[in-house]
């Protein structure tokens, strides 16, 4: 398989920085790496296609890379941010490198991790000014895009040395770890090619080998940024978003985004999602296109195990049926329903309100009048009826449905 020809196809290619230096790495078998600055405890879907393409870099013969920036981390890119980033502390760092390296083994297993403080750490303030900063002119540096946009708005010493950090990394895997490619987003590129540049610089323009790639930004079709929702990121930590909301993040995506995340998130063939979009198109009310993206992308972060569960929940809650799930079914069902804790003497009307199953006492009435309301499947009748007289689940739950799929959760104090 040609990786550029594949990635072409995709729609994947941003920038190349040189085309047959790339093909040469992948003829060879060297290595690809992908950094991942530890900002968080977990990452996010706006991290997945990055991800996804380290992973198909892999599989097209490189020696893939994960590099945990244990080091930069403790700096901050500031490529196009608009204000300096907050310092985190040591433990804070070294926390979330490791949170974010257990979680990228879980997805991506067969793909070696590094940590760039281990070099970084090691390295003095001497050190850095002389083998590294003596190569990087400052006119140079002030023409990088990443640091042009932050001038005006003020941008430290710390923050400025960042791309000579990067460009370090590469240098320091291209020579001790055969390291011929650097992938990243498009917001990296000015990045990626310091690394290039400063390689070169290092071992000769005739003799470098290094190459880099960077890929699109993922938007939606009307524009907004992709990843985010009305309650915030879509974390690929499932303590952090439910498997069950992670899998519904992708059924619900938009038709005229679907053909684009098939191509970008997952491993399905051309052929394969050019069938997908002509039957989504023939019948589109299926949600085709939409089941199989959620399929692919939930199985390669959380497992066909996880997937299945989904699944069945998804079922569960679309038949108005979540209480006929099994323990642990019904125990990621409840973490996936909206919940408030109201005190046990509290009235079923107040209780529907508190929920927000209803917007007032008046509209209360009218479902309860209509056999809409449910409490743990007991369709209720009196409006004055305490909710401790209703037989909870897991000793302390109420669940709360009104008609036939709409779900809340009572916690009873």
């Amino acid at each position: 398989m040609n990786i550029i020809k594949e990635l072409k196809w995709r729609g994947l290619v941003k920038q190349i920085t040189n085309e047959e230096r790339l093909l040469k790495a992948q003829k060879n078998g060297a290595a690809v790496y992908c950094g991942f600055d530890p900002t968080a405890d977990s990452l996010h879907v706006g991290h997945l296609m990055i991800i996804v393409t380290l992973k198909r870099f892999d599989n097209a013969g490189f020696q893939a890379i994960g590099l945990i920036g244990g080091g930069t981390g403790m700096i901050g890119d500031p490529s196009f941010k608009a204000d300096e980033r907050k310092l985190q502390t040591d433990e804070q760092v070294k926390y979330h490198a490791n949170a974010i390296q257990n979680q990228l083994l879980k997805i991506i297993s067969d793909v070696t991790f590094a940590n760039n403080a281990d070099w970084l750490g090691k390295m003095s303030l001497i050190d850095f000014l002389r083998d590294v900063g003596k190569d990087f002119n400052i006119s140079y540096l002030l023409n990088k895009d990443s640091i042009a946009t932050r001038i005006s708005t003020g941008l430290s010493v710390t923050e400025f040395s960042y791309t000579m950090l990067q460009a370090y990394d590469f240098y320091n895997l291209y020579i001790n770890h055969n390291c011929k490619v650097q992938i990243g987003g498009s917001d990296q590129w000015g990045n990626i090619t310091s690394g290039t540049d400063y390689i070169s610089t290092r071992v000769g323009s005739a003799n470098t080998e290094a190459a880099g790639f960077t890929i699109p930004l993922l938007t939606k079709s009307d524009g907004k940024k992709f990843g985010k929702t009305e309650s915030g990121a879509v974390w690929l930590d499932a303590n952090k978003t439910s498997v069950y909301d992670f899998y519904q993040f992708w059924i619900n995506q938009d038709d005229n985004d679907c053909v684009k995340m098939l191509k970008y998130l997952t491993f399905l063939t051309e052929e394969e999602i050019n069938t997908l979009e002509a039957k989504h198109k023939q019948t589109p009310h299926l949600r085709i296109m939409q089941k199989r993206l959620a399929e692919e992308v939930t199985k390669f972060v959380h497992g066909e195990k996880e997937l299945n569960k989904a699944i069945k929940l998804t079922e569960a809650f679309f038949a108005g049926d979540i209480l006929s799930l099994d323990a642990e079914l019904l125990e990621l069902a409840i973490k996936s329903i909206p919940t408030v804790e109201l005190e046990k003497s509290t009235l079923a009307i107040d209780a529907i309100i508190s929920v927000n199953a209803a917007t007032s006492k008046r509209e209360a009435r009218e479902f309860i009048g209509s056999n809409a309301i449910s409490f743990n499947d007991i369709i209720i009748n009196d409006e004055n009826m305490a909710i401790s007289e209703i037989k909870t689940i897991q000793n302390d739950k109420i669940i709360v449905k009104k008609g036939k799929k709409k779900y809340y959760l009572l916690k009873i104090k």
